[in-house]
């Protein structure tokens, strides 16, 4: 409850009223710090080699000030050649600044790690140079489903849209990659322009996942881990 925003008076209230034993507001502070310090030793914990990393941002209410308002989480996740993802860490910020980005992807090689050989992300203006700042010559693979979010603000209708995710998202190998590129600024070059430039703008940024080896792949395109993963810890 206390994690949830409720008072420590309320919560000594509530479990007064549902377990016959109050929990005083004392002891909620005390649970609370325990929390923060546990907290704090994972946030610090060392990193080993990871293959893959995967970062991205989401906003969540917090509480502070006496008010509730919007705040921005980076949540980097790693992931080895057995392609199962665990979180390294995450940072709360009001924005997502290049400073916040650099001081956050700084602490994890402070922490250890190391073997990078992939990194995924959303072209999020703050990161781009924090991460060519942090891990320079890492390869960046774009976020392909970002991008096709992003290139459907540039279609007329649904169906074309549904058309602009396949194109963008279905190349199976470096050879396809690049024959769907011609294909597709072919197709949009006069309508919508829009979308011919934003391919080719694009293009080297998502396809570096034909780096990795073929069964990796799928998994790296997007960073949809860093979803999943949230998903499974509210499940939690």
């Amino acid at each position: 409850m206390y994690v949830q925003g409720i008072s420590t008076r309320k919560v000594a209230k509530i479990t007064s009223e549902l377990c016959g034993l109050e929990v005083t507001s004392m002891q909620v502070r005390r649970a609370a710090k325990l929390l923060d310090e546990e907290l704090e030793s994972w946030r610090n914990r060392s990193i080993d080699q990871i293959e893959y990393l995967v970062v991205d941002a989401r906003y969540e209410k917090v509480r502070g000030s006496g008010s509730i308002h919007d705040c921005e989480i980076l949540v980097a996740i790693g992931i080895q050649a057995s392609i199962q993802p665990s979180v390294l860490g995450a940072s709360v910020s009001p924005s997502e600044a290049e400073v916040h980005w650099r001081e956050f992807l700084s602490s994890l090689k402070q922490r250890g790690m190391h073997g990078l050989k992939l990194i995924v992300s959303d072209a999020h203006e703050g990161l781009k140079g924090a991460r060519q700042a942090t891990f320079p010559g890492v390869p960046w693979q774009r976020c392909q489903f970002h991008l096709a979010q992003n290139a459907m603000h540039h279609t007329p209708n649904v169906e074309m849209r549904e058309q602009v995710a396949d194109d963008i998202c279905n190349a199976t190998d470096m050879h396809h990659a690049q024959e769907e590129l011609a294909r597709f600024v072919n197709r949009y070059h006069e309508t919508p322009s829009q979308l011919a430039a934003l391919a080719e703008a694009n293009i080297t940024v998502i396809l570096a996942i034909f780096g990795i080896p073929s069964e990796h792949q799928k998994r790296m395109r997007t960073t949809n881990t860093v979803s999943y993963t949230h998903l499974r810890a509210h499940e939690t």
